[in-house]
Order: structure tokens, then C-alpha cells, then sequence
């Protein structure tokens, strides 16, 4: 009994990831309640919008954010709102370094181009993944299991009606679209995975990898690159994609028998473009942790038959509900397991469901609006503060 309350009490005023300690009570960036952070309800550019956050490692190694306003280093624009998922692996050290750059570097290249682009994008991933690159040449000698820490990156771009989702890794989005002739939402993936549980993308690696018969191999009965890792793309995992960082003192079981030539993970972005239609009511991006328990149709369903406020917590429950039953044991009794532990029975999870209000998404990007940043776990400020 005893030990039990002190792994809630623990739990609750455990510190986040960002080294600061987040109690109950509420602030402008959200709540917390033991290992869920959760913003119910916040207004963006385009609509309304929801945010929840569980972890379940030992340090959060999801990172999530919505940017919404100035897109540009410019005032004048554009004006629109920009969504980020980060699903790190090996560490926090990716998802966060990508939580603090990424939109920064999109608002430098925006202004560059003066207009939003798939260019736009893709530069500020490359940007990004050279700065974490930089971070770990410098951290190498003293710090080099860094070489392993790497993150998935989807994101999300709405701008003067088109939406632009860019995806490494595994995390997904999904569209609930009306179909007016039946009233019902219907679940669009917007996004592809890159994971080699998925045959097309076992193929994919084989084609850019003709040489390597090893390139994905069948590893205790779950298809891996190289035998180390799920995923095809990444921010990070410096050790597969420059040979000089997959040598001593990287940890043995990180380190390939022969040298490889060319990168064996890519950095390089999936990015589709989507014209907004009125029909198009909302997306929720999320991480693969959200997925492995929710089917698309069963997400969206969710989405649309209860109240926006609350939904994404609402999502993140109806998910460790799923986990707790796989392992046939309660939601009660699975919310009082510690972090670190919690990663046996489901991975940390990020959800932001973004509503659209289609006078506001049809509306020029040039119309100001209010810079606001809120960041998973944490930080809701409007980008100029006057004091109080």
C-alpha cells in the first residue's frame, strides 16, 4: 500500500523532461496528471485544437508542438500553423534538439522564398538534421553513444488552404473527412510509413542497397535495418549514415563488422500536399505509440462522436485502455506503473488533433494573426509577452 502511493506521489511530481517539475494544477500551457501532460482545447489559425502527451520511458522521448501565426521571420507573413510530432529512439537528445530548430529553421527558409513551398520544407529538415549532426561531432569524444540517439519526424504545414505533411519515420497522420451523402467521417492516411515492417519499404531499401544482401535482416521475428533499427528514415542515427561514428567507443552492439560507403538511413522527407476542402473537418498526428493500439477509422471515430475539448487526452485513455486489456490487466492498476517500467506494456505517445474551420483555412495567409507556440509537456506563451 505504502510503496503504492509513493510510486503515484512519485509519478505525479516526477520532473519532466525539460528538467522543470510540472504539478496538477493548471497553467497556460497545460496539465499534468501523473505521466499525461494535456492542453484540452486551444485556438489556432485554421480552427481549434487539442493536445495530450503520456510517457512511459524513463525520460520523454517524444517531443510534439503547434506553431501558429507568423510563419516567416518577417511579420508580413505568411500566417498559418505548423505541427510537429517528434518520436525519439536512443534518447531524448533528437526530439528535443529537433522540437528547438526545426520551426525555426522553416520560418528562416520561408522568409528566404517569401512564400511557403515543399522546397521550404525539405530545407529546413536538411537544416535541421545538419545542426544535430554538428551537435554530435562536437559531443563525440565525450559523449558517444549520441552517434545512437536519433527521432522520427512527421509534420504538419497549413498555409492559405493547402496542407503540407512531411514524414520520416514511423508517426502518422490522419484526415477525418465528411462524406455528405452518408453524414459519416471517413479516416484518410495522409502520410506513408517508413518501416521495414512493411514489405514496400524492405523493397525500397533493397533497391537503393543492391549490394548488401544484409541490408534489412529478420531479427528475433521482427524485420530490422542492419539488424539494429525499424525504421528507414530518421533525424539522428548519426552511426548509420557516416562510417566515422560507427567505431569504438559507440557501444559493440551499435557498431557494423564492415564499413559502409554511402548512408544507410535517409533524412530525406516524404512530402505530399493536400488542397484543403471544406468537407476536410480535422487531422490528428500522432506516434506510432497512439497507432499500435488505435486503428485510422477508429481514431477518427473517436474524433468525431465526442466534444473537441479533452479529445486528444480522450484518444491517449482510449489507447492505454487498448494496452492494459492486450496484457489483461486494468487502466487503473496499469496508470499506477512508473515511467521506465510503463515501457513494457506501451511507448510514449503524442496526439494533436487539429480542427478546421473552413472560413479561416479558405482566408489569405497574409490576414495577422496572433503568434502562439505550445510545446508537449509544457511551454504555452504568444511569441511577444507584455508583462504582468
Amino acid at each position: 500500500m505504502i510503496s503504492g502511493l509513493m510510486n503515484f506521489l512519485r509519478a505525479c511530481f516526477q520532473p519532466s523532461a525539460d528538467g522543470l517539475v510540472h504539478t496538477s494544477s493548471s497553467d497556460s500551457g497545460g496539465r499534468q496528471d501523473g505521466l499525461l501532460w494535456y492542453k484540452d482545447t486551444g485556438q489556432h489559425v485554421n480552427g481549434e485544437f487539442s493536445m495530450a502527451v503520456v510517457q512511459a520511458n524513463n525520460l520523454l522521448e517524444d517531443q510534439s508542438q503547434i506553431e501558429s501565426g507568423c510563419l516567416s521571420l518577417q511579420d508580413s507573413g505568411p500566417y498559418g500553423t505548423f505541427i510537429g510530432i517528434y518520436d525519439g529512439h536512443g534518447g531524448p537528445e533528437t526530439s528535443r534538439f529537433i522540437n528547438e530548430h526545426l520551426f525555426q529553421n522553416l520560418k528562416r527558409f520561408t522568409s528566404e522564398h517569401q512564400s511557403m513551398s515543399v522546397e521550404v520544407i525539405r530545407k529546413a529538415f536538411q537544416a535541421t538534421e545538419e545542426g544535430f549532426l554538428s551537435v554530435v561531432t562536437r559531443q563525440w569524444p565525450t559523449k558517444p553513444q549520441i552517434a545512437a540517439v536519433g527521432s522520427c519526424c512527421l509534420v504538419g504545414v497549413i498555409c492559405s488552404g493547402t496542407l503540407y505533411v512531411a514524414n520520416l519515420g514511423d508517426s502518422r497522420a490522419v484526415l477525418g473527412r465528411l462524406v455528405r451523402s452518408t453524414g459519416e467521417v471517413l479516416a484518410i492516411q495522409l502520410s506513408a510509413e517508413h518501416n521495414v515492417s512493411i514489405e514496400s519499404v524492405r523493397q525500397e531499401m533493397q533497391s537503393l542497397h543492391p549490394d548488401d544482401s544484409q541490408i534489412v535482416v529478420l531479427k528475433h521475428n521482427v524485420w530490422r535495418v542492419k539488424g539494429l533499427i525499424q525504421i528507414s528514415r530518421s533525424i539522428g542515427d548519426v552511426y548509420l549514415k557516416k562510417s566515422e561514428f560507427n567505431r569504438e567507443p559507440l557501444y559493440a552492439k551499435f557498431r557494423l563488422r564492415e564499413p559502409f560507403g554511402k548512408p544507410i538511413l535517409s533524412a530525406d522527407p516524404a512530402i505530399s500536399v493536400h488542397h484543403l476542402q471544406p468537407d476536410d473537418q480535422f487531422i490528428i498526428f500522432a506516434s506510432d505509440g497512439l497507432w499500435e493500439h488505435l486503428s485510422n477509422q477508429g481514431a477518427v471515430d473517436i474524433v468525431q462522436n465526442h466534444p473537441r475539448n479533452g479529445i486528444a487526452r480522450r484518444l491517449v485513455k482510449t489507447a492505454l485502455q487498448e494496452a492494459a486489456k492486450k496484457r489483461e490487466m486494468r487502466y487503473s492498476d496499469l496508470k499506477k506503473i512508473d515511467r521506465g517500467v510503463r515501457r513494457h506494456f506501451h511507448d510514449d505517445i503524442s496526439v494533436a488533433v487539429v480542427f478546421l474551420d473552413s472560413n479561416l483555412v479558405s482566408r489569405a495567409s497574409s490576414v495577422k494573426s496572433p503568434n502562439i507556440s505550445v510545446k508537449g509537456g509544457g511551454i504555452s506563451l504568444p511569441t511577444k509577452t507584455t508583462p504582468t
